[in-house]
């Protein structure tokens, strides 16, 4: 299965046929910038190309009315300046005499790849559409909406594939109020929108859109707002957002399809959202939601203004979904306070209604008395987009080297088996450093991964999977950081599970992080070496990985990641998978997994897998994390977040302060 796009060069009709300064920038040129540069990239041509059909009027009935399908209709045969006093009655809206076809097409896009996403023909995909659909109501366009693209979609999803789960993900710069209000009561869409909002001053000017609308009825809880209410936001308060607010719901909620508002006004250089997040960062989003719904995530454009910052986020989300690695996020990871204020009222707003936000017993969130909180103006370029940057593709993908030949047999289509070692020479060198490595086994299984770790670190091979023997492990993981730390890296992550002892020798320089999952107690001895309790639930074991690792390691930003499954490590599998699937993000996909001989059968295909792209296999049930547990993490994240800004929550907390 592959990555689907969706699009027809008709979509390119519609254009303002007046003096209209807060319409003009919704052109015919947003489209065929993202396509030229897909093309430019390579990415088109590895994309399954979907026809495109028109929605019919039934389908638009699944969230219109009649009447107003009816009255767009109705807009083909008019002349300019019927046109315009028709578009004169909506909010920011123009029509056109093709608006009605392309309108169609732009819904019936979004159908097509849900029908191809939920029959399995595709694995997913992106519908490249105009016009926009996210603002449009039932009877209403609003926004440069016409029909609402993303709500139709799953509403047919619900009717014809009889799914009983959807999750929305805005990312669009503007509140989405139109699928709000479709859905506002419906607790089979979970709906999530951050916006720029400043205290309800930025368009739609709604006070809906605030953290503390909810839904009604059943749909409390399913609808999520996380106002932004200062500009110059970016890549970390974006992945704060997915870490600590969107994922936990999600996990929670289960969804069994993903549907993207994907709007890139959230981007850099946009003058509508005035944001600062790169392209770069859209990939790590995208496959930050791939691990949901075993993978099923349909895409649809929504706004996105500034020709260059959409083509080049767009082409980043296609990467992702192709399952290629994210380019690394080179700035510092710290969420403004501002940031932190709306996630912590948006956390305490969706509390009652989600398990996965009772476990951290934070403060209550801020009063917002008289006005604005952490309002300091930022300055955002205009124009500061450079080359883009696609994550180069090695010739393998994914490698393992086995020394259980039944291992070798359940390994996925695409995965090299690693045959060849290191030189003796070179092997029995880094063998004499430790006792344990002179046993025969123990030796070849060196040779073998330390050929596999030069393929990595030449970036001839993507990420690995390797079996170790149980009893030379703690040595065998001491020269594999040490290896990469001699040659061309510069910061390790060791996510560490079972029975294994920090390397005695292994300085702590800043230039490894050590987290140790399945600690006696949560300690952090300094601030790179850091241990906690395996959890014993999905809701634990989520909060671990949502809450601790995943911030610690983007804050980090390591050249690699060592996953260590040693003796007694405790994971199931799709916890393994999960694990494993994650740590791609912010290691740029350069992934070592060092499975002791014992598990190796039972996840030596599976690790390889999800390290080729493949969504891993569900958790199962979602069970709450137990009482220690959650405070195990809270207490690691009093002790760590003054230094690592991605575990913080709260707004202006007393975070603790151990030694650098």
């Amino acid at each position: 299965m592959g990555t689907a796009l969706v699009y027809h060069e008709d979509m390119t009709a519609p254009r303002l046929l007046w003096d209209d300064p807060e319409c003009q920038i919704e052109c015919p040129e947003r489209l065929t910038a993202a396509l030229d540069l897909l093309r430019q990239c390579g990415l088109e041509q590895r994309c399954t190309r979907l026809s495109t059909r028109e929605a019919s009027e039934a389908e638009l009935g699944l969230v219109h009315s009649l009447e107003y399908v009816a009255l767009v209709r109705g807009t083909q045969a008019l002349g300019e300046a019927e046109l315009q006093a028709l578009s004169g009655q909506y909010d920011a809206v123009y029509f056109h005499p093709s608006t009605y076809h392309c309108a169609r097409l732009a819904a019936g896009a979004a159908l097509q790849l849900v029908d191809a996403v939920l029959a399995g023909t595709v694995r997913n995909g992106l519908a490249l559409v105009r016009p926009p659909g996210h603002h449009s109501q039932r009877a209403a366009a609003s926004g440069f909406c016409v029909f609402n693209n993303v709500a139709i979609a799953a509403q047919h999803a619900k009717q014809k594939h009889g799914l009983h789960r959807i999750l929305i993900v805005d990312w669009d710069i503007h509140h989405g109020q139109g699928i709000q209000y479709i859905f506002e009561d419906d607790p089979s869409v979970l709906y999530f929108s951050w916006h720029r909002y400043e205290h309800g001053r930025f368009w739609p000017f709604l006070r809906e859109s605030d953290a503390d609308v909810v839904g009604r009825g059943q749909g409390r809880g399913f609808t999520v707002n996380l106002p932004w209410n200062q500009v110059g936001m970016g890549n970390a308060e974006y992945l704060a957002a997915f870490l600590h607010v969107l994922l936990p719901l999600a996990f929670e909620f289960g969804p069994e399809l993903v549907l993207v508002a994907a709007g890139f006004d959230s981007a850099i250089g946009d003058p509508e959202g005035q944001m600062q997040a790169t392209p770069e960062c859209f990939a790590h989003l995208t496959h930050l939601l791939q691990v949901l719904a075993g993978g099923r995530v349909c895409a649809v454009l929504e706004g996105g203004y500034h020709l260059e910052s959409l083509a080049q986020s767009v082409c980043m989300t296609v990467q992702a979904l192709l399952g290629d690695p994210a380019p690394p996020l080179l700035r510092p990871m710290v969420p403004c306070q501002s940031a932190l204020v709306s996630i912590q009222r948006v956390r305490a707003a969706q509390a009652p209604h989600w398990t996965s936000l009772q476990e951290n017993d934070e403060r209550p969130p801020p009063q917002l008395p008289g006005g604005p909180v952490c309002e300091a103006a930022v300055a955002v370029p205009s124009c500061p987009l450079g080359q883009l940057c696609l994550c180069p593709i090695p010739p393998v993908r994914t490698a393992a080297a086995l020394t259980t030949p039944v291992a070798s047999l359940i390994l996925p289509p695409g995965v090299l088996l690693q045959e060849g070692s290191a030189s003796m020479e070179k092997t029995e060198a880094w063998a004499r450093l430790h006792r344990s490595l002179a046993q025969d086994e123990a030796l070849m299984a060196l040779g073998k991964l330390l050929n596999l770790l030069d393929g990595i670190l030449d970036g001839q091979v993507g990420s690995g999977v390797v079996a170790i023997p149980a009893p030379a492990a703690t040595a065998t993981l001491d020269v594999v950081i040490q290896q990469s730390l001699s040659l061309r890296t510069e910061r390790v992550l060791c996510v560490v599970l079972g029975q294994l002892d920090r390397p005695l020798d292994l300085a702590d320089d800043g230039r490894t992080l050590w987290l140790h999952i399945r600690g006696q107690e949560a300690s952090a001895l300094s601030m790179f070496q850091v241990s906690m309790p395996l959890p014993g639930t999905t809701g634990g074991f989520l909060s671990c990985i949502l809450g601790l690792v995943l911030p610690l390691a983007y804050g980090f930003q390591p050249d690699m990641a060592l996953m260590v499954l040693g003796p007694a490590h405790g994971l199931e599998v799709p916890q393994a998978a999960l694990l494993a699937t994650l740590l791609r993000g912010p290691a740029g996909g350069r992934v070592l997994a060092l499975v002791e001989e014992g598990s190796a059968v039972q996840l030596a295909g599976v690790l390889a897998s999800v390290l080729q792209g493949q969504a891993p296999p569900s958790l199962g049930p979602f069970v709450s994390a137990s009482a220690e547990d959650s405070q195990a993490l809270k207490y690691l994240r009093r002790q760590l977040g003054a230094r690592w800004g991605m575990l913080q929550v709260e707004a202006e907390a007393d975070w603790g302060c151990l030694p650098p």
